[in-house]
């Protein structure tokens, strides 16, 4: 056959092959199609009656209620991930969707109660139809013969993952909506899932889930790649059904009850108690600014402004044991979470949110961007970023000296107090700093927005080898912003920042 009339048949043969094998392949589009029709519909509130002995059941009960392994759609099947579920119960009441995606094919994954024990004993037969409240994925994470936990879904649109050797904390939504708002929060919730099972030596995965609200409806896909910092990357394709006042994308929710610069202090014997214990935003003008976390007597908002953001996360920075002395949290194993916006995020503000807590079971930190656009209804509006959940903070990600830890106190010098004035006290190290061997090279820039500062020192830290600043602060009788940075002193680069800005926020 001639080659112009062979090229063109041949063209059009792949063109259809293509277009069939993609017409049976399940992806974000379908979602993202029934996300759509979703938003055009007034929203349905779920309704489900179940035994009393579950919904009124307490969260010890709730954690008695087991997956029995064996049962697991990929228990045995020569994969290197298992699929487990979470029954309904306690205040997990909401009801969600489970499917598995095989060959491009999606298979619903039903309920049965003989995949679950409740306090050891077979679970009994539940009337009515009802279905999971989440599900979490298994992978060899530390060691090649043992499936750790690797991610979980559970509760609303909440979920959190592992990296080698860290223990859960913090927790990430699929979308924050009003938090912090007068009116009251929205708490959308992801109503089903499709899970693509992995082949024999497949090491990364990939989720599909449909978010539902009062005010929006979504698609998102998740792809997880597990490892020391295991990596998630996260596309959200939003349809208001109404307009949105206060819209958080990739929200991150942690837990800070007291550290060593908490002024409230807790009869406990422990000298620190949190999952994160600062913020870290790195802006589009290249500076890093790190705020620390604190649980004052009152609600605390902070934003960041910035277009085009290179990075924020909420971060578990002190990895030290004996700061926690709990044999059983093991705070120190908590990971940081470091978000990369890859598309979407145009002008707005990094927001955090710290609310007053009394107890270490209560999530009062949140933090996540907020776009300065208007969500409108009837719009829609796609949002890409990737998660990293990490240990360590490698000089590769993060150049900058690090603020280790700060620390307030009664100001004055020689002994000699001044009650009127705190002392704030401030330990940096690691980074770009390490090469900075003599104090005189260094020189620090301290400011404040309302108040006065005075006695600034900075000083070499002979025990860790980093340094330590401080400076007396008179606060006014408002709310003060603090800003803290250690610069160059040195003529070849001379006011070049050599680690974070430290971002403070006084309460009177």
């Amino acid at each position: 056959m001639n080659r112009k009339f062979l090229y063109p048949i041949i063209g059009l043969f792949c063109f259809f092959m293509s277009y069939t094998v993609n017409a049976d392949v399940f992806n974000l589009e379908d979602v993202a199609q029934k996300a759509q029709v979703l938003s055009q519909k007034p929203y349905q509130e779920q309704v489900l009656n179940l035994p009393k002995e579950l919904s009124d059941m307490d969260y010890d009960s709730f954690r008695s209620l087991r997956y029995v392994r064996e049962e697991g759609p990929w228990y045995k099947k020569n994969i290197p991930f298992e699929l487990q579920f979470f029954h309904m119960g306690s205040i997990f009441k909401n009801s969600v969707k489970v499917h598995q995606i095989v060959a491009g094919e999606t298979l619903y994954i039903p309920y049965t109660p003989k995949a679950f024990t409740l306090a050891d004993k077979p679970m009994k037969n539940i009337q009515g139809s009802i279905d999971y409240a989440g599900f979490r994925l298994h992978y060899p994470l530390n060691t090649p013969d043992y499936y750790d936990e690797l991610i979980s879904f559970l509760g609303a649109s909440y979920f959190r993952a592992l990296g080698k050797n860290q223990k859960y904390g913090l927790s990430a939504r699929g979308l924050a909506i009003n938090t912090g708002v007068q009116t009251g929060e929205e708490f959308p919730i992801f109503k089903e899932f499709w899970i693509k099972r992995p082949a024999q030596r497949q090491r990364n995965m990939t989720i599909y889930a449909l978010l539902d609200s009062p005010s929006v409806s979504g698609a998102y896909e998740f792809f997880i790649q597990p490892g020391k910092n295991t990596k998630i990357d996260v596309t959200a394709i939003l349809f208001p059904r109404a307009d949105i006042q206060k819209l958080g994308i990739a929200p991150l929710t942690s837990m800070y009850l007291f550290g060593e610069n908490t002024k409230n202090k807790f009869f406990d014997y422990r000298p620190e108690v949190h999952d994160s214990d600062g913020l870290l935003v790195h802006n589009g003008n290249d500076e890093w600014l790190w705020r620390p976390l604190d649980n004052a007597r009152q609600l605390r908002m902070s934003s960041f402004s910035d277009a085009a953001p290179k990075g924020f996360g909420l971060f578990q920075r002190d990895r030290n044991a004996d700061h926690y002395q709990d044999l059983e949290a093991y705070y120190q194993d908590r990971p940081s979470v470091w978000i990369e916006p890859l598309s979407g995020f145009g002008m707005g503000r990094v927001h955090l949110v710290e609310i007053p807590s009394d107890k270490e079971i209560h999530d009062n930190i949140v933090a996540f961007w907020w776009p300065n656009e208007e969500i409108k209804k009837g719009k829609q509006y796609t949002f890409k970023y990737r998660m990293n959940w990490i240990s360590d903070e490698t000089e590769e990600m993060f150049p900058k000296g690090k603020i280790l830890a700060t620390r307030s106190g009664v100001g004055g010098v020689s002994g000699v107090p001044e009650d009127d004035y705190i002392k704030y006290v401030l330990d940096f190290n690691g980074g770009i700093l390490l090469d900075i061997t003599d104090v005189e090279q260094i020189k620090a820039d301290v400011s404040v927005d309302s108040g006065e500062i005075k006695n600034v020192v900075v000083q070499k830290n002979t025990q860790d080898g980093g340094y330590r600043l401080f400076f007396d602060f008179k606060p006014p009788m408002k709310t003060a912003e603090l800003r803290a940075v250690l610069k160059s002193n040195r003529e070849t680069d001379k006011n070049v920042d050599l680690t974070e800005v430290w971002s403070y926020q006084y309460l009177p």
